[in-house]
């Protein structure tokens, strides 16, 4: 949803984006059209979470290559951005016996106690600390390409980072590098990376599904689906912008 399209939908007042990111949407544009943009937090993102958990069971099981692997239970995961995703990960990586801890640079240090998770200080910590590290960052000026060499170095031995977040956060150049030089950590991902091939040549270290899977399901369709539209109807019937993303 670009500039182009908006200049051509002349009387076009509100567009909602089903899920939660909205980075398709070019916001600037929107508000100069005085077209509201919004978004419907939630809806996806018990999805979102089980798909962590295929993905990092699949993972530590060598990717059903037969081989011995290893169990989730007591490794410790660490989960960077705390938001609907972040907390239904935690919710679920308790019922794996999994040890939790959760940064967010927006969210309170007690909020995150508050849920039962441990709450690191910063960034580094949780990639210093943790066994695995799953993403759910949205792409922004500040976050993207901010998963990088420096930082995802700091894993211990056999660590996994997991991306159901966005493409653009991580990288990838210094990703392949890091992996290149460390064989003992592993990359998973349900959004194919532009240096897919690239990372092709770390065979039973690197995934990724053939597209953005995290919200491929039947109920965050529909949920999605009927929140979207019933947030337009509010919106024309009543004027409600409560998840309004871009400046009136």
């Amino acid at each position: 949803m670009d500039a182009e399209v908006l200049d051509a939908a002349k009387q076009l007042k509100i567009v909602v984006r089903a899920g939660a990111g909205y980075d398709n949407v070019d916001l600037e544009a929107a508000t100069a059209h005085k077209v509201v943009v919004m978004n419907t937090p939630g809806q996806n993102s018990n999805a979102v979470a089980e798909l962590v958990f295929g993905l990092l069971v699949f993972t530590v099981r060598n990717f059903y290559n037969g081989k011995a692997g290893t169990e989730l239970m007591g490794k410790r995961l660490g989960i960077l951005a705390f938001g609907n995703v972040g907390r239904n990960v935690a919710r679920i990586a308790r019922g794996f016996g999994m040890d939790v801890c959760a940064y967010d640079a927006y969210c309170p240090a007690d909020v995150i106690e508050a849920a039962g998770v441990k709450a690191a200080k910063s960034q580094d910590e949780l990639f210093e600390t943790c066994d695995i590290v799953s993403l759910h960052i949205p792409a922004t000026p500040e976050t993207r390409q901010s998963i990088n060499k420096a930082l995802v170095s700091k894993m211990k031995k056999g660590g996994i980072v997991v991306n159901t977040a966005r493409k653009e956060v991580i990288n990838e150049d210094e990703l392949i590098e890091l992996m290149q030089e460390r064989t003992d950590l592993k990359y998973v991902t349900d959004i194919m990376p532009d240096a897919d091939q690239a990372f092709q040549q770390f065979e039973g270290r690197y995934f990724s599904t053939p597209k953005k899977m995290g919200a491929q399901t039947a109920e965050a369709n529909i949920n999605a689906g009927i929140a979207a539209a019933k947030q337009i109807v509010a919106f024309l019937k009543d004027g409600v912008t409560k998840f309004q993303v871009n400046k009136s």
